[in-house]
């Protein structure tokens, strides 16, 4: 790992992480490539959905015992959850069979565009905080949602660049850089990105970290993709560092015509 990573880590419910990928793990065409495309990526957190999840028996579960000699951190999520009433008992769930406290909350407001139910939520949010998990709600790109999320004691905020599964990219990235810099929590842009130019994107507006799995799963290359990710996130978040330059309406040349390529201070050209 780069010892600028080292020197940036992302930091969510004091947990720190060297990898600003969070990796999705459904959809992939074989366990084995979901190794070599987790291992690729760098990530250090995953997410799979409690439903899928044998809980009496999490040892031996199909899905989660490809991952029992990885320094992994869990992110289960509450998906098929329609109300609060429901994540948090999915939540409650997962806790009790081991799976740590941090819980990515997903609940669907509409079955046809998947798009996350901001009042049930936010009640799901603030009562789970209460009960000391470490909350991730996916949401909408709504900024002033994502400031009541952050209320309520999210530890990170999860808002969509477009509908999930999508691949439609950053819908909005106006908004998107609004919620980045109102938040004092990570902001994961979660849900709709379709290739690493928009992790690129997305992490030069001001994202803390990007979370995928259809884009990566459903490559061509599931391997090759998802280190591109990885490129793109560290790529984009050093752009992001580094400060662009402003955008103007004309032309500006790069060099002096009349002078040196570097200029000294004063023109008797003393150092």
């Amino acid at each position: 790992m780069s010892d600028w990573v080292d020197k940036d880590p992302l930091v969510i419910g004091g947990h720190v992480l060297g990898s600003r990928f969070l990796f999705g793990t459904g959809r992939f065409p074989s366990p084995a490539i979901l190794q070599q495309a987790l291992e690729a990526s760098g990530s250090e957190v995953i997410t799979f959905a409690v439903r899928r999840v044998n809980l009496e028996n999490v040892e031996d579960d199909s899905v989660l015992q490809h991952f029992e000699d990885r320094p992994i951190k869990y992110l289960p999520n509450t998906s098929g959850a329609r109300t609060a009433e429901e994540a948090v008992r999915i939540a409650r769930l997962a806790r009790e069979a081991g799976l740590g406290n941090w819980i990515k909350v997903e609940i669907s407001g509409d079955h046809r565009t998947l798009l996350p139910d901001p009042v049930e939520t936010l009640r799901a949010t603030e009562q789970l905080a209460n009960e000391g998990f470490i909350v991730l709600p996916y949401t909408s790109d709504d900024p002033i949602l994502c400031r009541r999320l952050e209320q309520a004691g999210a530890s990170a905020i999860m808002p969509g660049g477009s509908p999930i599964g999508s691949g439609l990219g950053l819908l909005n990235p106006y908004n998107l850089g609004l919620i980045a810099e109102d938040s004092s929590v990570p902001v994961i842009i979660d849900a709709g990105i379709g290739s690493a130019r928009d992790a690129a994107e997305a992490m030069e507006l001001g994202a803390d970290g990007i979370l995928a799995n259809t884009p990566i799963a459903k490559a061509q290359d599931p391997v090759m993709m998802a280190r591109a990710f990885r490129l793109a996130i560290e790529a984009g978040r050093l752009a992001r560092l580094a400060g662009r330059i402003p955008k103007k309406r004309y032309a500006s040349a790069s060099s002096d015509l009349a002078g040196s390529l570097f200029e000294t201070a004063g023109s008797g050209g003393e150092m």
